[in-house]
């Protein structure tokens, strides 16, 4: 997928259901910041340096209803993941398309894919091109084949 045919369809229970292309996204106002990264299986890496959109950001554009929940992110390849809104508006939460000052590549998300450094991986979420704003708790891929659905590192939340 290139930049050009990329968009960001956001919608659910918010003021503005819209789609963003990739200029509206990024007027949206990048920043950089570094985060850590932790996979279910067990690694980490800590201090990578990310840059993206901030999730507030889209949670100011699309007015979410106080009765969301959760975020239902959608990806290209028909991933999902359901993030809980507290963590999805947490800080460093990003919608990223640089990793080290370098566009994503494409096994690692290109163009833009969600980083959520308080969560596991399956949580941040690749080839991102949907948000979805609920008001229940929707099980996404992993959560339907038994891991998480908040998915904590600290609290080594794998399966459920």
């Amino acid at each position: 997928m290139d930049t050009a045919e990329w968009s960001l369809h956001i919608r659910g229970l918010v003021d503005h259901d819209t789609t963003l292309s990739w200029e509206e996204f990024l007027s949206l106002g990048p920043v950089t910041d570094t985060l850590d990264f932790h996979c279910v299986t067990g690694w980490s890496r800590l201090g990578d340096e990310w840059t993206g959109i901030p999730a507030e950001a889209v949670i100011e554009l699309a007015g979410p209803d106080s009765s969301v929940v959760s975020v239902m992110v959608h990806c290209a390849d028909g991933y999902t993941t359901n993030v809980p809104i507290e963590y999805f508006s947490s800080d460093g939460v990003m919608l990223a398309f640089l990793f080290e000052g370098e566009p994503l590549a494409p096994e690692h998300g290109f163009p833009v894919r969600l980083v959520v450094p308080g969560l596991y991986a399956y949580k941040s979420a690749k080839w991102v091109i949907g948000l979805e704003f609920l008001g229940e708790d929707r099980p996404g891929f992993w959560e339907q084949r038994g891991y998480d659905d908040r998915g904590d590192p600290w609290l080594e939340e794998r399966l459920d």
